[in-house]
């Protein structure tokens, strides 16, 4: 098969171009001849970019399939722009064996809109006393690279340092949820003025700050690779400032919610802001945008967490934490990071695709747009607008903060392996 990406800018840098894709691959790009029966697509001048890659994503799949699915959340995630996503373990069964992670590997290939890498789980069952099968995991076909017991946080030590260090043998990757529980007891929102005036039980910064400090001096002494899952707190930045100017082979991600929203909206009460971390506040928002586009922090990841209506539209301490965020990511990373100047194009790239690709052992995604390499490919109309409406977004559920919002950046197309799987808001 053969596409011609007609009037395009790679990176939103230059003159329109034309993008000749075959077999998969980008075959030539500058002055192209359409070859016969080739598809055309008309870009207009819009910005084209690596495919975005999740290393943080909750499919649900199996054992929640009401609130996702892997096909539903294939959907959502190439409609976003993503050619790769992370699916977290902590499904049920967990995925802390082969035959549960090559089960959602098998699942993902089926469905083909995009690569669905499953995360192993690095204690059986989430329950943080012993090791998953990280090696069979690793050599099963689903081939894991990337270990974490998202939702909880590996809080023994010894554990932790285990975990680290049998990693390295298998070139993978421990991805932390950061929170020593015994801060966090009952904790329901941000420990701030807001939830103090709110009457919010708080959940500390330092709860997450001094598990990301111990993590990182674990990493370096065992020689290991860590990630930090959703990065909250500007005091979490100094952090991960500090491990890496010590030669850490630490990354972070940030998620889109973190990046623009504060705890300015538990003023609602509405459990649709109930997330963890917690949103925090404008301060740590502003540190957290800075820190990405300096590169302290790695990554976008989006942390997309379907719910029933049953377990959000409830009180707020009963409520789930969690939010929907694949079709968003983009446009929030637009409103925050390429509105004010923070990042361009080539910038959003590093964040959204290439950087996640690198922290995710993935050779085939994160590529330069170049002849030759894999065509996994995202076009945006940087100019569009779009109102958010939970409703309309291809995930089972509906649970979006941004509800009604009017955000910025359009995905228009989506190719994985030169195939096109979403195109103007539908999937192919």
């Amino acid at each position: 098969m053969s596409i011609v990406i007609k009037g395009a800018r790679p990176y939103g840098e230059g003159e329109p171009v034309d993008v000749l894709v075959e077999d998969g691959v980008i075959a030539a790009i500058g002055e192209v001849d359409v070859p016969e029966g080739a598809e055309v697509l008309d870009a207009k001048g819009q910005v084209l970019l690596p495919g975005f890659v999740d290393l943080h994503t909750h499919l649900r799949e199996p054992g929640r399939e009401d609130t996702e699915t892997i096909d539903s959340g294939s959907a959502a995630a190439a409609l976003g722009g993503y050619t790769a996503v992370f699916a977290m373990a902590n499904t049920d069964p967990v995925a802390d064996n082969a035959l549960v992670t090559d089960h959602v590997w098998r699942r993902g290939q089926e469905v083909g809109l995009v690569d669905v890498h499953p995360v192993g789980a690095v204690t059986v069952g989430l329950k943080g006393e012993k090791l998953a099968e990280l090696g069979t995991m690793a050599k099963g076909a689903a081939a894991v690279r990337v270990f974490s017991d998202d939702g909880v946080c590996v809080a023994d030590p010894l554990l932790m340092r285990r975990a680290l260090e049998y990693s390295t043998a298998l070139d993978a990757v421990i991805a932390q949820h950061a929170e020593e529980p015994r801060l966090t007891v009952g904790a329901q929102a941000h420990e701030g003025e807001q939830a103090s005036r709110l009457g919010y039980a708080g959940w500390p910064a330092s709860a997450e700050e001094s598990i990301v400090a111990r993590d990182c001096l674990l990493a370096l002494h065992a020689n290991a690779r860590l990630h930090v899952c959703h990065v909250s707190t500007a005091g979490t930045v100094d952090v991960l400032r500090w491990a890496k100017e010590r030669g850490t082979k630490v990354s972070a991600e940030v998620t889109p919610h973190h990046l623009l929203l504060t705890d300015d909206r538990l003023e609602t009460y509405d459990p649709v802001n109930k997330v963890n971390p917690p949103l925090r506040t404008g301060g740590d928002a502003e540190k957290l945008r800075a820190a990405l586009a300096e590169g302290v922090v790695d990554c976008v990841a989006t942390d997309h967490a379907p719910h029933a209506p049953q377990d959000k539209d409830t009180e707020w301490a009963a409520a789930r934490p969690g939010m929907l965020g694949l079709q968003t990511a983009l446009s929030v990373v637009v409103e925050t990071m390429v509105k004010t100047g923070l990042l361009d194009w080539r910038g959003v790239a590093r964040v959204m695709s290439e950087r996640p690709a690198e922290v995710g052992n993935l050779a085939g995604h994160g590529r330069p747009i170049e002849a030759g390499e894999p065509a996994n490919l995202t076009l945006v109309d940087p100019d569009a607008e779009w109102t958010v409406h939970g409703a309309d977004l291809a995930s089972i559920a509906a649970n979006t903060p941004y509800e009604g919002m009017r955000l910025p950046g359009v995905v228009t197309a989506t190719l994985l392996r030169g195939r096109i799987t979403a195109r103007e808001g539908k999937i192919c």
